[in-house]
């Protein structure tokens, strides 16, 4: 027979050690594990709070290259109406209704109300506000999701 040395404890310890491994694995992997629909969400609210923060360069980030807007409008021709806006401005706020997100593989249309204000110089309440009827379309690319697609209609 052999001369088994037993430590007290050792074979739980390891177990124990082994539950926790796997419990801070499982936890790394559901973090980077978000839905789609969550990361559409996620990205959209990166791309207002750009707008708002007056950070226009960002807020172009999550718009595709071949973007198309209404009356022709391209990727280049929102940037400049975006920095026209943020520089007429003193500040700029976007109110947006409940998201309305209809998910495909890897497109997804988002349907809202939106509320733009926008003050101006010295001034303590708005001095404009307008409210919009908005259709965007969404694709993935690269892992992340661009808008390439977006239509407005003013008031309702």
């Amino acid at each position: 027979m052999k001369n088994v040395i037993r430590v007290p404890g050792s074979a739980r310890a390891r177990s124990w050690r082994s539950c926790l491994l796997l419990a801070v694995l499982l936890q790394l992997a559901a973090c980077d594990r978000s839905t789609p629909e969550q990361q559409l969400r996620d990205q959209f609210a990166a791309l207002q709070q750009a707008v708002e923060q007056r950070r226009p360069g960002e807020a172009m980030d999550g718009i595709a290259e071949d973007f198309s807007g209404p009356g022709g409008m391209d990727r280049a021709a929102l940037h400049n109406l975006l920095r026209a806006q943020l520089l007429a401005r003193d500040s700029v706020g976007v109110t947006t209704g409940p998201l309305e997100i209809d998910l495909q593989a890897d497109t997804a249309t988002v349907r809202f109300d939106a509320l733009l204000t926008g003050a101006g110089r010295g001034r303590w309440l708005p001095d404009s506000a307008q409210s919009y009827r908005v259709t965007t379309g969404w694709r993935r690319d690269g892992g992340e999701w661009r808008l390439y697609h977006a239509q407005w209609q003013a008031g309702r």
